[in-house]
């Protein structure tokens, strides 16, 4: 669903009044931006509707993928770290990620996967001069004893071997990564947190006056966790914590959506799997996935269709993007321009 801009009538008018026309076109245009620019900084849910209509996996101007991994305290530990750094962000995986997820195949990580919306938060991080770290959990999913212990353990010992201790330290952590960042948040000092596809632990933490700054990013299809994130919006604010909300839409596929987002999937092949999903059934006219794409059997599909290969290494990278797309619970960087913008305001 795309969000449309106000488009105003041509203006016509006599000759000699043609600069008080401009002006007052001007300050209309002005006021009309007053008054519709959405901004995710209060409490206010911040609506995203854009379609990725951009190819968003190239940031060769800006920032290359050179991770450095390492084993400690029982786990995985990658990270980079760009030159002259002006803060520190942790990543948190979802139930069955990994910190190899966040990171492309390299020499220096060859057994990195690199998935879509993992690569492209790291690449926004690292451009916007953030030194990253992701760990990996030690279970399938996160848990909130000891683990939590063994990761602020981890941070604080890699931060300090960096030397970057001293500079502003943020979060963000989707679905168990979420909650398990909201944890970790009574227990280390953040300047912000994101939590993304996740309500928190907020029923079952202490919440001081100096949790961090919290910024929930969502999707309003999961009515359950959309009621819970309302109410913990509310009693973060009783406690005078700064909260924001980013809602994420569903959005159209189009024949180059996949192309523009997985690297290594041309644009011939996405488009051969839009007319696929078309002929299945799997979209409806306008785009839009008609089920999540955990629920479509579009890897049967394609197996069935003898003249379209998938290399088995994009498997998992399509089947985030169809799950993006239909917008009910994914890891998305659609909205890094929000979570940046929240971690930057929120510098201490």
């Amino acid at each position: 669903m795309l969000k449309r801009g106000y488009k105003p009538a041509p203006w016509t008018g006599a000759l000699n009044c043609r600069v008080s026309v401009f002006l007052m076109f001007l300050t209309l245009m002005l006021v009309f931006f007053l008054v519709f620019h959405n901004d995710s900084d209060g409490a206010n849910p911040s609506l995203a509707y854009e379609r990725p209509n951009k190819k968003e996996n190239s940031f060769d101007s800006l920032v290359h993928l050179h991770p450095t991994k390492e084993f400690r305290n029982g786990t995985d530990l990658i990270w980079q770290v760009p030159e002259s750094p002006k803060g520190v962000l942790f990543l948190a995986h979802g139930c069955d990620g990994r910190a190899l997820n966040f990171w492309d195949k390299s020499p220096e990580c060859p057994d990195c996967i690199g998935l879509p919306e993992e690569r492209l938060l790291v690449l926004h991080g690292l451009a916007q001069g953030f030194a990253v770290i992701t760990i990996s959990s030690a279970q399938r999913c996160w848990t909130f004893g000891k683990e939590v212990l063994v990761v602020k353990d981890i941070i604080e010992w890699w931060t300090g071997r960096r030397k970057l201790e001293k500079l502003p330290l943020v979060a963000l952590g989707a679905s168990s990564g979420g909650y398990f960042v909201s944890v970790l948040a009574t227990a280390m000092k953040f300047s912000s947190i994101v939590i993304m596809i996740a309500e928190g632990m907020f029923e079952q933490i202490d919440i001081r006056g100096d949790y961090p700054p919290t910024l929930f990013v969502h999707m309003p299809k999961d009515l359950y966790r959309q009621q819970k994130i309302d109410e913990y919006v509310e009693v973060l604010k009783d406690r005078r914590i700064d909260v924001g909300v980013v809602e994420c839409m569903e959005f159209p596929l189009s024949p180059n959506t996949l192309a523009d987002r997985i690297p290594g999937l041309d644009l011939p092949l996405s488009r051969k799997i839009f007319e696929l999903f078309q002929e299945k059934g799997f979209i409806d006219k306008n785009g839009y996935m008609k089920k999540d794409g955990r629920k479509i059997k579009w890897k049967k599909a394609l197996e069935e269709k003898k003249t379209l290969v998938l290399d088995n290494n994009l498997v998992s990278h399509v089947q985030e993007e169809l799950n993006l797309a239909f917008a009910y619970h994914e890891m998305t960087s659609l909205h890094s321009d929000q979570i940046f913008k929240w971690f930057e305001s929120h510098r201490s």
